[in-house]
Order: structure tokens, then C-alpha cells, then sequence
């Protein structure tokens, strides 16, 4: 088993998320291009269900399983590693098809009085083959995490996304001639190929290295394993309820989004291009760089749990303290360059900017978010969950509300929309910060406060004599990767210069370890 450093299993899944990413976007475009903006408004109002229903059917355990096995491996104990994947492995079984029978019987309700279009509802009975396929995966993904080998998950990654994208051509292109609701149903199809191919890789590698026969003895183990089960479910009960508040509120969004609109006197049609602009070109930006925040994350809960089971508080907080300054140094970047060009790089990717308003007031608030998804794996880590899942709610009440107040009213619309999005990130953000002040005294310090005021007002600075010169140059695309790149170098000297990146940090990594290394 290849066990990576925090900062070596980091960096393979951000190369993996970078690719999948990537992939991703090329997707998105090709299904911009081929349905437009009213089919993937169907799209994107199809998936918040498929969320949902993934959280109710895994109820938090890849992170539990995660954090339990990482406990367990710091005490070489694989008796205990084995119950975690028989118990968990039934509950998902068990609950994927139960979820997925509901489901079928309940989505004409979703399409026609939830989501109030009708169209919806052969993308929502597209979902369905993918839960069993999703639930049996995220438990074979949370034992690799917990043995801090991130290799397996990252390869079924790319290789899903590389089916998806191989696929969503195919399947749009093919039924969207019998409507734009059946083309919808197959960009879904290709997630579902996508899903089972990278499913049959992970259990391949999982058979292979042969380190825990999960048939022998399986019910005996399942018949000993209560304290397992309650372990468990001390982490996945509180982990599910903010993924359940997320995914909840995910799904609810499209609802009162299209109920707001219509009182602010928007004809249904023009609501779902106007959420399908939002959701699907704004969002998708914005969310770039969550792929690096994300990889953190997923390092960082076992991480922590292997420091707390040896009781080590000081690599605790420089883990977290290491995760947000790196997350910050990712985003910082996204921020400035979305804010600046946000008109060209809409036109170029969707052919379209009427969504650059959104993109430049959305922008410098999602830095928040980008620095929430580690503060939440360490609350999670540190047996916080709980507090974790109340500040989930708390923001997702205060979302709501402002959603609906502003959404209904017609001097904001979906102006409001994005407004009520970045009013819960800040709130729980901050939330989660005083969680964690609460709880080990964690802090930012004020010197990395001001390192960060002053990497973002340097990259704006340098970013808008960048925007200047692309203005008086003939407007295309290769200056505008230009522009990028220049940009993004003097960015990573800004990063060197105020230490976001150390050299014991890159002394890790085995790419640049061998040129940093004193000379005898």
C-alpha cells in the first residue's frame, strides 16, 4: 500500500482534479453548445435531486469510514479496518436500493409541482441507475483516503470524466431530435457510464493489491461489528446532516427560485434560462478552483484524525492553518482573473456574456468559500461534526430567506439569487472559524491576514495593466491566454515572495525536493 505525506496525496489529487476539471468544462461547453441555455437550465435543475439523493444514501460515511480507518492504520489494526467496510458497505447496499425505488415513484411529483416543469422528468428517472453504482464507490474511495493513498481515487476520476465526455456528445446528439427534455436525459446517460466505468477500475485495484479479503468471514465480522457501527455513525449521522442540509438545499433552490420569479413576474421560460445562465456558466467558474480546496479536504481528515489518535494539537493546527493559507494562494488567483475578464472569458467558453454581472459580483465573495470546505474537514476530523452541520443550517435558513425576499422582488430577480448564495458562504465561513477558535483556540494570525490583503491587491494591481493591454490589442483568444499566463507567473512570485509556499513545504514534494536541497 503507497501511503503519501499530507502534502504528496494533496498534490495527486489536485492534478487529478485539475484534469477532471478540465474534462469537465469541456463537457459543460459541448452540452452548452448542442442543447443551449433552456436545455441545460433542464439539466442543471434535474441535478440537484441526484445530489440529494447520493447524501441520503451514503449518510455521511466516506467520511467517517475515512476518519475511522485512518485511526485504526495508526494502530495497525486491520481487524477493525475490515468490520468499517463490511458495515458500511451493507448500509450503503442496502439504502442505494431503497432510495432508488422511492425515487422512481416520486419523481412525476419533483418535475411537475416541485420543480413546476414537467420536462424535468426524464433527466430525474436518468439518475436513478447511478445511486447503487455512487453509493458502493464513495466506501471503496473513503478506505483508500483513510490509508492516506490517494492514487485509486484520483485515477477513476480522470477515467470517469474521460468516459463521460467520450459519451455526452453521443447521447445529446441522438435524442435531441425527440426533444430538448430527452437530450437532457442523455447528458445524464453519460454520467451514469461514466460512473460504472470508473466503479469497475476502483474495485480492480481494490482486488488486486489483496490487502483485506472482505468475503471470508464477512457476517461473522458484520455480527461483532456494533461498536464499529456506532463509531460510525458518531462521524456519519452529523456529516450527513450538513450534506443533507447542502444537498437539501441544493434541491430546494431551483424550486424557490422558479416560485420567486414567477411572483416577481417572470414567465417560466425566461426563469429557467435565466437560472440555466447562472448555474451553468457562473457557478461552474466560480467552483474552478474548488478542486484544489476539495483535495485538501480529503488529505486533511485523515490526517488530523491520525494526529489526534497520537494526540499531537500542534500538527493539528499547523494542518488546518497550512490547509487555508494554501486554499486562499488557490483562489486568490480565480478571484482577480474572473472578476477582471469576466465579459471575454464568458463569450469565448459560451459564446454569450450576459452572465458577466453575476460573475464579477459573485467573485471576491467565493475566496470564503474556498477556505470552507478545509475548516469543515477539520471540524469533521476533530469530532466536530455536529457544530459543523448547525452552522450548515444556520446558513442555509439565512439563504433561503434572503433568496425568496429578494428573488420575488422585481427591482433585484435573479439578481437576488446570486445575493442570497453569497449571503450563507460568509455566513458560514464565519461561523465555522469561531467553531474552531471555540473548540483549540485556532486562529489566523494577523500577519496572514495582511500577507493576503496584500497578494490580492498586488495580483489586481498587476491584473488590470493586464486587462489595459488586452483592451488595446485586437481581441482574441490566444492574447487572452497570453494575458493568463504572464499573469499567472507574476503571481507565483508574488506567492514565493510572501512565503504562501515555504521551502520545507516544497521539500515534500519529490519533483522539487532534490533542488532545494543544501548543498554538501
Amino acid at each position: 500500500m503507497s501511503k503519501q505525506t499530507f502534502l504528496q496525496g494533496t498534490i495527486i489529487l489536485i492534478i487529478a482534479g485539475m484534469i477532471t476539471r478540465l474534462l469537465g468544462f469541456i463537457n459543460r461547453i459541448v452540452v452548452a453548445r448542442v442543447m443551449g441555455e433552456e436545455g441545460v437550465g433542464l439539466y442543471m435543475m434535474a441535478l440537484p435531486t441526484l445530489f440529494l439523493v447520493i447524501t441520503i444514501t451514503q449518510l455521511g460515511l466516506p467520511v467517517a469510514i475515512s476518519k475511522r480507518v485512518a485511526e485504526a492504520d495508526a494502530t495497525n489494526n486491520q481487524q477493525k479496518i475490515k468490520k468499517i467496510l463490511v458495515v458500511s458497505l451493507i448500509i450503503t447496499g442496502c439504502t442505494s436500493l431503497l432510495v432508488s425505488t422511492l425515487l422512481v415513484f416520486i419523481i412525476p411529483f419533483i418535475a411537475s409541482s416541485l420543480l413546476n416543469e414537467s420536462r424535468t422528468i426524464y433527466p430525474l428517472f436518468a439518475i436513478c441507475p447511478i445511486i447503487p453504482i455512487v453509493a458502493v464507490s464513495a466506501v471503496i474511495r473513503g478506505y483508500f483516503q483513510g490509508l492516506q493513498d490517494m492514487k485509486p481515487q484520483s485515477y477513476s476520476q480522470v477515467i470517469e470524466q474521460i468516459v463521460r465526455i467520450s459519451c455526452v456528445a453521443l447521447f445529446v446528439k441522438l435524442l435531441l431530435p425527440y426533444g430538448i427534455e430527452y437530450a437532457a436525459a442523455g447528458a445524464m446517460i453519460s454520467v451514469i457510464i461514466g460512473e460504472i466505468i470508473s466503479l469497475s477500475f476502483i474495485i480492480y485495484v481494490f482486488k488486486r493489491r489483496k490487502v483485506i479479503q472482505i468475503r471470508y468471514r464477512f457476517f461473522g465480522y458484520l455480527k461483532s461489528s456494533k461498536d464499529t457501527l456506532r463509531e460510525l455513525f458518531s462521524v456519519a449521522l452529523p456529516s450527513t446532516g450538513s450534506k443533507m442540509i447542502g444537498s437539501i438545499s441544493y434541491f430546494l433552490e431551483p424550486i424557490i427560485v422558479m416560485q420567486s420569479l414567477a411572483i416577481a413576474g417572470i414567465a417560466s421560460k425566461l426563469a429557467t434560462q435565466q437560472y440555466g445562465e447562472l448555474t451553468g456558466y457562473v457557478l461552474p467558474l466560480l467552483f474552478l478552483p474548488t478542486f484544489i480546496t476539495q483535495s485538501l479536504s480529503i488529505t486533511l481528515v485523515p490526517s488530523i484524525s491520525e494526529a489526534g489518535a497520537k494526540q499531537n494539537l500542534n500538527l493539528i493546527n499547523y494542518r488546518i492553518h497550512q490547509s487555508i493559507r494554501i486554499s486562499f494562494a488557490s483562489g486568490a488567483l480565480a478571484t482577480i482573473v474572473l472578476s477582471l475578464f469576466a465579459s471575454p472569458i464568458l463569450i469565448y467558453m459560451y459564446g454569450t456574456d450576459h452572465a458577466s454581472q453575476f460573475l464579477v459580483l459573485m467573485a471576491p465573495f467565493f475566496l470564503l468559500l474556498y477556505i470552507q470546505a478545509p475548516l469543515q474537514a477539520a471540524l469533521q476530523a476533530l469530532d466536530l461534526a455536529k457544530p459543523a452541520m448547525w452552522n450548515s443550517l444556520i446558513g442555509a435558513c439565512v439563504k433561503f430567506i434572503a433568496l425568496f425576499v429578494l428573488a420575488s422582488s422585481p427591482q433585484f430577480r435573479i439578481k437576488g439569487v446570486a445575493l442570497s448564495m453569497v449571503a450563507g458562504i460568509v455566513l458560514v465561513t464565519s461561523l465555522h472559524l469561531a467553531t474552531l477558535l471555540k473548540a483549540i483556540k485556532f486562529f489566523i494570525p494577523f500577519l496572514d491576514i495582511c500577507k493576503m490583503a496584500a497578494l490580492l491587491l498586488a495580483t489586481w494591481w498587476f491584473g488590470s495593466i493586464m486587462k489595459s493591454i488586452y483592451l488595446s490589442m485586437e481581441a482574441n483568444l490566444l492574447t487572452l491566454l497570453g494575458i493568463f499566463i504572464i499573469l499567472t507567473l507574476i503571481y507565483l512570485i508574488l506567492l514565493f515572495t510572501l512565503k504562501f509556499i515555504t521551502k520545507e513545504e516544497l521539500k515534500q514534494i519529490p519533483l522539487f525536493a532534490k533542488w532545494i536541497q543544501p548543498k554538501k
